[in-house]
């Protein structure tokens, strides 16, 4: 019975996660396919369109099925493409964060990503400088980064502490950059702060497909190196592999996913999706390798419904995404009766 069940488990996790690389592909090209549309010479614009039309067309065409139209405009499907992205990148990099108990480094780095937007928007009032504000995010959140690694590095302090200078710093700057600029009259502050799902923007929707190409191609390519210092950090060096590079890069690859995700889930609930999947999947997974593509699975299902329901309700989708993902969290302790399994790394 035992091995019945667990092979059940097991296809129900393959069938998941299936269905998470199908939705993750879809909006890769469809992504894809908008960006050559607005980008791309002569013929590969005119490829891209067709692409992205007939994502568009076949969508609706689903959605009619399920009983609504929504799939037809196209904002909704850079939001939807963002959001499926999201419910893939950040579990898969907070599976590591959180194993290496680092929790609150997303949080730490959406604050100094805020202080980003915030120049970047007092840039833009003071000039008319046009970019996409997210730029300055990703800058401020990458140098927040390798900061915050250097802090770690380099004070006797205990770990926590450049954290927390870092969270609670950057925070209190970009409050006095919005106070100096006026509060950017015209500009939805509210929308970086707690997410919108009807705020992604194009150029918003490119770059989250650009940097989750960049998370998933690291992570594949460094995945024993960092499941290796997430376990064993001690045993790490001893065999030579440069413990601080992986370190940042972990950090880095943090800060991307938080700049990334921020459009929708918003500054203050970034990184929850970190940290919230990866805890559910840690309740109920008997290895690394289940904890990780529990962690996706869980962090997408929360994403998905979370931006149908604030579709439906006009809530915020961050808060919906978060209490969904709380929820996951809920069922999975009561389903462990509240002892976490234990992690093994194979």
């Amino acid at each position: 019975m035992a091995g019945n069940a667990l092979a059940v488990r097991q296809a129900l996790v393959r069938a998941g996660i299936a269905v998470t690389a199908l939705l993750a592909a879809v909006s890769t090209l469809y992504l894809l396919g908008t960006f050559l549309e607005a980008h791309g010479p002569g013929p590969l614009g005119a490829l891209g369109e067709v692409l992205a039309s007939t994502l568009v067309t076949l969508g609706y065409a689903a959605g009619l099925l399920a009983g609504t139209d929504v799939l037809q405009f196209r904002f909704v499907w850079n939001s939807l493409a963002t959001g499926v992205l999201i419910g893939v990148v950040g579990p898969l990099v907070g599976t590591y964060v959180v194993h290496r108990e680092m929790a609150l480094i997303g949080e730490t780095l959406a604050h100094t990503a805020f202080a980003g937007v915030a120049f970047g928007l007092f840039f833009a009032a003071s000039t008319g400088w046009s970019a996409p504000v997210l730029l300055p995010a990703l800058v401020a959140g990458v140098l927040g980064a390798f900061a915050v690694q250097w802090l770690t590095e380099h004070t006797d302090a205990y770990g926590d502490v450049p954290i927390a200078i870092m969270l609670t710093g950057s925070f209190a700057l970009g409050t006095i950059v919005i106070s100096v600029g006026g509060g950017f009259s015209g500009l939805n502050i509210e929308s970086y702060l707690f997410g919108n799902v009807g705020f992604v923007t194009p150029d918003g929707a490119w770059l989250m497909g650009a940097l989750s190409a960049i998370v998933v191609a690291v992570v594949a390519a460094r995945h024993k190196q960092l499941l290796f210092i997430t376990f064993d950090e001690q045993a790490a060096r001893v065999a030579q592999i440069d413990v601080g590079r992986h370190n940042t890069l972990l950090i880095v690859l943090t800060a991307l996913v938080v700049v990334g995700a921020m459009q929708v889930l918003g500054i203050v609930l970034v990184a929850a999706l970190l940290v919230v999947p990866v805890a559910a999947a840690a309740q109920v997974a008997a290895n690394f390798r289940e904890s990780l593509f529990l962690g996706v699975l869980f962090g997408e299902v929360s994403v998905i419904l979370g931006m149908i329901a604030a579709f439906a309700l006009n809530s915020p989708a961050g808060g919906t995404i978060v209490m969904i993902a709380i929820a996951i969290y809920v069922l999975a302790v009561a389903a462990t009766s509240g002892g976490s399994a234990a992690i093994s790394t194979h």
